[in-house]
C-alpha cells in the first residue's frame, strides 16, 4: 500500500492516459506497459481516472480494472485516483474501492452546476462527509474544463475546515496570481500548509514552481522533462530548470490543443513505445496523415536539440 498524499506532498505525479485499442476496448496489456514507462522516468506518482484518462466515457467495470491494473504494476509509488462524477452514491463507491486498493487519496472536480461559490462549498463539504475524514482529497480546480471559476479564498476555506483536503490540483490559467495568494495565506497563524501540484500540460511549470509549486500534475508525453525540471528547481538551480524546460516547449504547446490535444499526446507515448494505440474513445478526436507527420517533425527537432 502506498503512503498517502499529505499537505507536504510535493513531485510530479503524471496524469495517465487510458490506453485502447481501435476498436475502443480498454487495452490492458498497453495500460501496464504504461505505467512501467512513467516509473522509468523518475515520477514520483500516478494520477489516474482524469480528465485526460477519459474516465467519462468508461463504464464503472472498467474504471475499477483501470485501478486494479495500475496497483498491481506501482508497488509503493503512490497513485491518486479521479473519481469525479455525477452522482455522488457513485463518486463515494469508486473512492472507497479506489482505497480498498491501496490508492493514496481520490481527485475531485467541482460538480456541473451554476457557477455560484456557495453551491461549490457545499458540495465539497458534502463530498467529504460521503468519504469519511480519513480519505485524503485532491481538489482539482480546472475551470477551462468545468466552466466553475473557484476563488483563493475559498479553497483556503475548505482546506481549513475539512483537514482532509490536503492538495490542490491548480489548473487555472491564468492562475499564478492565485498559487501566490495561496501560499500568503499561509502566513497567516493558523493556516494549514497545502500541497499544490499544477496542470495545464506543464506549459507554465517553471513560473508555477517560482511562485510556490510543489510540483506538477499533468500529463505531458515527455514526464522526464517534467521530472528534471521540478529536481533542478528543488536543487535551487532555477535558471538551469528553466532552459532545460524550455527545449520541450514546442511539442508540449503541440499537445495543449484545445480538443484535439489529447490526441497528439497519446500518438507522441505510441511513438515512444509507451503504448500500442493512439486511439481516444469516442466520442473523441482523431489524427489525419499530416497531424502524425507534423508531430514526428516535431519529436525529430526535440530528439536534436536533446542531443546538441
Amino acid at each position: 500500500m502506498s503512503q498517502l498524499i499529505t499537505r507536504d506532498t510535493s513531485g510530479v505525479y503524471i496524469i495517465a492516459a487510458t490506453p485502447f485499442a481501435q476498436d475502443g476496448a480498454l487495452d490492458s496489456d498497453s495500460l501496464r506497459r504504461l505505467v512501467d514507462f512513467y516509473i522509468g522516468h523518475g515520477v514520483t506518482g500516478l494520477t489516474i481516472l482524469g480528465m485526460m484518462g477519459e474516465a467519462n466515457k468508461m463504464t464503472a467495470e472498467e474504471r475499477r480494472t483501470v485501478i486494479d491494473t495500475v496497483m498491481s504494476r506501482t508497488g509503493d509509488l503512490p497513485v491518486v485516483v479521479g473519481v469525479s462524477d455525477a452522482g455522488m452514491a457513485n463518486l463515494a463507491d469508486l473512492a472507497r474501492y479506489a482505497m480498498d486498493k491501496g490508492a493514496a487519496g481520490v481527485m475531485v472536480a467541482p460538480n456541473a452546476g451554476p457557477s455560484r461559490e456557495d453551491r461549490i462549498e457545499a458540495y465539497f463539504h458534502a463530498v467529504c462527509d460521503a468519504l469519511g475524514p480519513q480519505v485524503p482529497v485532491c481538489f482539482q480546480d480546472f475551470p477551462l474544463a468545468t466552466g466553475l471559476p473557484v476563488s483563493s479564498s475559498l479553497i483556503r476555506r475548505l482546506s481549513q475546515e475539512r483537514a482532509q483536503i490536503v492538495m490542490l490540483k491548480h489548473e487555472d490559467w491564468p492562475g499564478l496570481t492565485k498559487i501566490s495568494q495561496l501560499r500568503q495565506h499561509e502566513t497567516a497563524p493558523g493556516v494549514a500548509r497545502l500541497s499544490i501540484l499544477t496542470g495545464n500540460g506543464g506549459l507554465y511549470l517553471p513560473q508555477e514552481l517560482q511562485r510556490g509549486a510543489d510540483g506538477a500534475m499533468t500529463g505531458f508525453a515527455y514526464p522526464e522533462a517534467l521530472v528534471q525540471t521540478v529536481a533542478l528547481h528543488r536543487a535551487g538551480r532555477v535558471d538551469e530548470a528553466e532552459d532545460l524546460f524550455d527545449r520541450y516547449i514546442p511539442i508540449l504547446r503541440h499537445e495543449q490543443q484545445p480538443g484535439f490535444g489529447l490526441a497528439v499526446r497519446k500518438y507522441v507515448l505510441m511513438r515512444r513505445g509507451a503504448i500500442a494505440s493512439a486511439a481516444t474513445r469516442a466520442p473523441g478526436p482523431k489524427m489525419s496523415a499530416m497531424d502524425a507527420a507534423e508531430t514526428d517533425r516535431l519529436m525529430t527537432r526535440l530528439a536534436e536539440r536533446l542531443a546538441a
